[in-house]
């Protein structure tokens, strides 16, 4: 693995655009860690919002089911903190490399919209968006608004007065698109996993997809986090400033 630090050691840079630009389609795979520069921390990290509710009590499909008012404590929480938030250096990056015809999806494990909001048009959310609310009972979906993290009683769905919730997948539920987003990383050579640790499934199983069809892993992290072997370049940072770097390499040596 060849790790780079913006303005340390060019020559793995310069190794690395090489191998970027030769590639035949480019995806990312996204995590929380990209949207920490806008405001939105991770979940896991102290002060995140699993510190505040656990996962177990509050975040899971059963206890919307059950009790979809204790259900909607996490979700004012967690839709107040994405309320105003904006992409960030590390997701215009990302949206520039689209834009030059390298980068051809993101796959992400965010519900904030944040690389749409940047410019990205091929973007699978594996967990869903915290941008609308859905109706698990008929299918009705609605825009979210801010008052709704404010409101004194939960949303209801105006077809069939079911409680609603965030489009967003809870625990027990099925992952979003996942046989769309394994066909599409087979046509892919190269991924870039950014702000991710890749160890909750199945999109920790995604970098293996790739390697094992001989493809190349691209990391964006503070710290190393795939199994050993995995990554192919460790781009070591703050990603607000290891992807713009990066970025604007790939397009000085287009």
């Amino acid at each position: 693995m060849k790790t780079i630090i913006p303005n340390y050691n060019e020559e793995y840079l310069n190794d690395a655009v090489s191998t970027f630009t030769s590639a035949r389609a480019v995806a990312a795979l996204t995590g929380a860690g990209i949207s920490v520069g806008s405001g939105i921390p991770d979940f896991r990290s102290p002060g995140g919002l699993w510190t505040k509710f656990s996962p177990e009590e509050y975040a899971t499909i059963d206890v919307f089911e059950q009790n979809p008012e204790k259900a909607w404590g996490l979700y004012r929480e967690l839709g107040k903190g994405l309320i105003d938030k904006q992409p960030n250096k590390a997701h215009h990056a990302l949206a520039g490399l689209e834009e030059l015809g390298y980068l051809k999806g993101i796959v992400t494990q965010n519900i904030d919209n944040l690389h749409q909001s940047a410019g990205n048009r091929f973007v699978f959310e594996i967990h869903g968006d915290h941008q609308h609310l859905q109706c698990i009972h008929c299918g009705f979906v609605e825009p979210v608004e801010d008052k709704h993290y404010y409101m004194d009683t939960i949303p209801t769905c105006d077809g069939c007065n079911q409680p609603l919730k965030p489009n967003i997948v809870l625990f027990g539920e099925e992952v979003r698109r996942l046989e769309e987003i394994n066909i599409f990383l087979q046509h892919c050579d190269l991924l870039m996993v950014i702000g991710t640790s890749a160890k909750v499934y199945p999109a920790a199983g995604l970098p293996g997809l790739v390697k094992a069809n001989g493809g190349t892993i691209f990391e964006f992290n503070m710290d190393p986090t795939l199994p050993a072997g995995m990554s192919d370049y460790f781009f070591e940072g703050d990603l607000s400033v290891t992807l713009p770097s990066f970025g604007n390499a790939v397009q000085i040596l287009k």
